[in-house]
């Protein structure tokens, strides 16, 4: 059983930001994400990508907001618990308890739920055995954006993150 102060369930940039406001104030947080890694949306689908709407900041990529979040919040030293969803919230007496989907099980006063998005799973390209391709020419996300440097790329998408990905690769493909 792990007991803190504050439970966060979600390790994107508002779930670090909460990180940090709740250490300036004295506060102990655990921070619980269905990802494999710390940084939510920004890590997972555009680590490399301008990021423009940030207060104070002009431009950043996902990567660099996230480096400088994790930065922030070093002195607090906060344990994140990923690939991990939690799966029940019950409250018991002046505490919730909370199991997640590794049998762990938190016990704190206060849940902050910075689930952002959530987890999410890509639209997949819908014609026959394109499985075979993942990774290897077909993209759901891009991790490294100089793998398509000089190379002749389609992409497909109706949301805002396809129009910025053309954008952002026809600076180098």
């Amino acid at each position: 059983m792990i007991k803190t102060d504050v439970l966060v369930i979600g390790a994107g940039p508002i779930g670090l930001f909460v990180v940090q406001q709740l250490g300036l104030i004295g506060l102990k947080s655990e921070v619980v994400d269905n990802l494999d890694k710390v940084g939510g949306q920004c890590i997972e689908l555009y680590p490399d990508k301008p990021i423009y709407d940030i207060p104070a900041i002009p431009e950043c990529t996902g990567e660099s907001l996230t480096k400088n979040l994790l930065e922030q919040i070093k002195p607090f030293k906060t344990d994140f618990h990923l690939n991990e969803r939690v799966q029940e919230i019950s409250k018991e007496k002046n505490n919730w308890k909370i199991a997640t989907s590794k049998n762990k099980i938190f016990v704190a006063p206060n849940i902050i739920i910075a689930g952002g998005v959530g987890s999410f799973e890509p639209r997949k390209f819908p014609i026959k055995e394109a499985e075979k391709f993942e990774n290897n020419g077909v993209f759901y996300s891009i991790k490294d954006k100089t793998y398509f440097k000089n190379k002749k790329i389609c992409i497909f998408g109706g949301g805002d993150s396809a129009l910025d990905w053309a954008i952002e690769l026809s600076k180098i493909a």
